[in-house]
């Protein structure tokens, strides 16, 4: 099971990624160049929010319950803390991962909430900016960039 559910993960970054620029590139053209807010504006970021929470999902089923770094980090938490890419995987992935998702969620939220285009443009590219910095940062290059 771990193999499978880390590499559904793996794909899903992809999806993330792209998606998560195509809204964010999107809204900044919008909020620069003073366009109407769309409903594909407002599905990117809807796809965006939704790719972000299935990919929490499944690294939260791996942190928690399939992969055995978390599982023997747990039982030696000191050392776990000592080993920078233990560490790595422990806290600074996933804290990274959640405020990502976080800033993606508020972004669609304040987008949505502002009543005049060019201000629902500046939210969203402002917060989906602010998320993929975060998961550029906390992804981990030093793996594999493919599941096969």
């Amino acid at each position: 099971m771990y193999p499978i559910v880390l590499g559904l993960h793996n794909i899903m970054r992809w999806i993330v990624l792209i998606v998560g620029i195509l809204a964010t590139v999107r809204a900044f053209m919008g909020w620069l160049g003073k366009r109407p807010w769309t409903d594909r504006d407002n599905k990117l970021g809807l796809y965006f929010t939704i790719s972000l929470d299935v990919q929490l999902l499944l690294g939260l089923l791996l942190y928690v319950v399939l992969s055995p770094i978390t599982t023997a980090a747990f039982s030696d938490f000191g050392a776990a803390m000592a080993d920078p890419t233990t560490r790595f995987w422990l806290v600074e992935h996933i804290s990274m991962m959640i405020v990502a998702v976080i800033l993606g969620h508020v972004g669609r939220t304040l987008s949505k909430k502002a009543t005049v285009d060019t201000k629902k443009h500046q939210r969203a590219a402002i917060f989906f900016a602010l998320a993929l910095l975060a998961i550029l940062a906390a992804i981990p290059w030093f793996r594999p960039l493919l599941p096969f």
